[in-house]
């Protein structure tokens, strides 16, 4: 049964590095906003409503929780949405299982679709996505929704699990094609490196750095080991550059785990469930939102959120 911490610092914050403690708000505790999920993901922030939309994949819809009231209500129903992200102008960026594509819902409530093939093949599934700052579209395509009937509809790939970005003209390109079952994947602060998380084998974070053009990667490395350390997933950084990465799975594993520019473990932020992804809020995104399994937590904290809008 989840309870609240009622003391300060809360046991459940972990430093394993005291470069994390100068990041926390010492009497700020982990709050649970919701629970009753079945497959917590793409938790994303919108300022401008004051709320949190997060995906509910198995249960096929996008919730909406308010920052000012804690109300939850339906933002959208269908189509097995899991990641989503806000591009430069403030539109919802979504991979969407269930039509095999990543969508923008436009300021007038319609739906684009940015991509749904690739060499007149169908996507797979995407899973996570980030918009750059000129615009261009990144996203990984794992199988992970086709695989059964749970999170989208059960179907034979037709492409290798690639990393792929959209320009701003709406060309699709293959940038990394060698990381089995790529997952999350975010940008460092000044958007030179590339970070994409393996949920095949072995379960790892690699780094790419970034052309000066921006329209591809080179240089690839395995940055983070998982090991027998547990399983990453989705990820955020913070303008310091430390990651801030959705982590599971079993008892002293499942949270968010923290890692410093170098890969060094910082920090652990312990749940009582697998953390899928994560991402900052709140009026100056120092409010780190936590999409896990069942439930989305919360935590304020003193880093701050790269600002991706």
């Amino acid at each position: 049964m989840w309870q609240q911490s009622e003391c300060y610092p809360d046991p459940r914050i972990e430093v394993l590095d005291e470069r994390f403690r100068p990041l926390l708000v010492t009497h700020a505790a982990v709050e649970r906003l919701h629970t009753g999920m079945r497959w917590a993901e793409g938790p994303v922030w919108f300022g401008d409503l004051r709320c949190l939309l997060v995906s509910d994949i198995p249960n096929n819809q996008i919730l909406k929780i308010e920052e000012e009231t804690g109300a939850v209500s339906v933002f959208r129903r269908g189509p097995h949405t899991n990641g989503n992200t806000r591009d430069r102008q403030g539109r919802l960026v979504s991979c969407e299982h269930g039509h095999r594509r990543v969508t923008r819902t436009e300021l007038d409530g319609t739906v684009t679709v940015l991509a749904d093939s690739y060499r007149d093949k169908r996507l797979n599934a995407p899973n996570d996505v980030v918009v750059k700052s000129d615009g261009s579209v990144w996203f990984t395509d794992p199988t992970f929704g086709i695989r059964d009937y749970y999170e989208g509809y059960k179907a034979a790939p037709e492409l290798p699990t690639n990393v792929y970005r959209i320009d701003p003209e709406g060309e699709l390109t293959a940038v990394i094609e060698d990381i089995d079952h790529p997952n999350g994947l975010a940008f460092s602060p000044d958007e030179s490196v590339l970070y994409v998380v393996q949920s095949g084998v072995p379960r790892c974070i690699h780094a790419f750095d970034v052309s000066a053009d921006g329209r591809s990667v080179s240089n690839g490395r395995r940055l983070i080991e998982a090991g027998e350390q547990g399983t990453p997933d989705g990820f955020r950084l913070d303008t310091d550059g430390n990651l801030w990465c959705g982590w599971g799975v079993g008892p002293g594993l499942n949270g968010v785990r923290i890692f410093a520019p170098d890969a060094t473990p910082i920090g652990m932020i312990h749940l009582p469930e697998r953390c899928a992804n994560v991402c900052f809020g709140g009026t100056y995104r120092t409010r780190l939102y936590m999409a896990a399994s069942q439930s989305v937590y919360a935590l304020h904290v003193r880093a701050q959120g790269v600002p991706y809008v």
